[in-house]
């Protein structure tokens, strides 16, 4: 689990990876981490518990989510056939846990690792302080749990320390963290690298979270990395090829991966109306007239000011893909986003796809009455299609059309 959710809900989530990619950035980066094999079948899951030669090993389900052991997807085993028999499970359930919702995820790859004796647990994380607007590092001497419990329950337990923007972590503020975190000695010195390795990976991969949980002590006296998270900035991702090869859409909800592709910024939502907005703030607010009139929104879509005819045909098709939505609420103030591109773009996806809900337009701005007049040339062969003179009268519509 993260500490970092200063990030609205309403914002794409970052990119994520599975913990052995994450666990292979951290090793490259100095960071001692335990062997583990990547296995993707039952019987690949029985050679790797024999390949440690390991009176336990750890079978361990690979997603972009938390809960994995409360939900039965983090296993102790003790013999090839328990290996077996725990990956066998794994790959033909889908996990749920409070972070996936009811629906939960496809579970495709898993690691065996061989089991650590552990003396104490410790938490260590890197991540970006929207209030100060700096890299901060987070530690904490209570690791292996949700970290979120310890800094609301005991937060003198969470060690934070806001990072110089050019200079990032120093060498003696990573030994005073690991002395105020309890180390000693050796161990002292080795939590302090291991510190460093972890901001040298935050940095290089462009990262907005970086974590391990726990980072723990063994009981012959060794520092490890059992576990390992990393979320990365999607606006950096064009420098890092190796990082978006890493992506498992398998993981994200088709629709969000549809919108990626389109380059739309699209967050499903639980409501009845969809929304179909260019410009974060106006979808925003036009999420806020529905809830004001009475109604929920569907989802979060802002098509940006740069859309194609192509992007927003696309835009109404995810729309039209959820079978939650009632009626399409369409709120355009035309800038670079003419107002006749998204008309014609309109009436080409009513032609292609079909509009069975009521969709309300709203359209101000460049082009605005050549946009209109597309509007009510196409009216007779789209029904369903109403105009709205202001965004109150928009939602007004929109919420009766749905409610009807």
């Amino acid at each position: 689990m993260s500490i970092a959710r200063s990030t609205p809900a309403l914002y794409r989530p970052a990119m994520k990876i599975h913990e052995y990619q994450a666990r292979q950035i951290l090793s490259d980066a100095g960071v001692p981490v335990p062997p583990a094999e990547v296995v993707r079948t039952p019987d690949e899951a029985a050679a790797a518990f024999k390949l440690f030669s390991s009176p336990m090993c750890v079978v361990k389900a690979q997603v972009y989510a938390g809960g994995r052991g409360k939900a039965g997807f983090v296993k102790l085993v003790k013999s090839a056939d328990e290996a077996r028999d725990a990956a066998k499970f794994m790959l033909t359930h889908r996990m749920i846990s409070n972070q996936t919702g009811p629906e939960g995820v496809p579970v495709s790859v898993l690691i065996v690792a061989p089991g650590v004796d552990i003396a104490k647990e410790y938490y260590l994380g890197m991540t970006i302080d929207r209030a100060r607007n700096t890299v901060t590092l987070i530690a904490s001497a209570e690791g292996g749990v949700e970290i979120e419990e310890v800094a609301a329950k005991s937060p003198e337990k969470v060690l934070k320390l806001p990072l110089h923007p050019l200079m990032g972590l120093q060498g003696y503020q990573a030994r005073e963290v690991a002395y105020q975190l309890g180390f000693k000695d050796k161990l002292a010195a080795e939590a302090a690298k291991v510190m460093m390795g972890l901001s040298k990976a935050f940095l290089k991969t462009d990262a907005s979270l970086a974590e391990i949980n726990p980072l723990v002590i063994t009981n012959d006296g060794k520092l490890l990395a059992i576990d390992a998270k990393f979320n990365f900035d999607d606006n950096a991702l064009f420098r890092h090829k190796d990082i978006i090869a890493m992506e498992d859409e398998s993981q994200e909800k088709p629709l969000d991966v549809r919108a990626k592709k389109a380059n739309l910024n699209y967050i499903a939502l639980d409501g009845t109306i969809g929304c179909l907005v260019n410009g974060a703030g106006l979808a925003l607010a036009t999420m806020d007239i529905i809830k004001l009139h009475g109604a929920e929104p569907a989802n979060f879509l802002d098509v940006g000011g740069s859309v194609t005819a192509d992007g927003a045909i696309e835009a109404f098709r995810i729309i039209l893909s959820d079978p939650k939505v009632k009626g399409i609420l369409v709120n355009i103030f035309g800038g670079i986003a003419k107002c006749d591109l998204i008309a014609e773009a309109l009436v080409k996806a009513g032609r292609e796809v079909g509009f069975k809900l009521p969709v309300v337009v709203r359209l101000e701005g460049t082009n605005v009455d050549k946009a209109r007049e597309i509007l009510k040339g196409a009216k007779a062969e789209l029904p369903t299609l109403q105009t709205a003179t202001d965004l109150t009268d928009a939602a007004k519509k929109v919420t009766a059309a749905v409610a009807a």
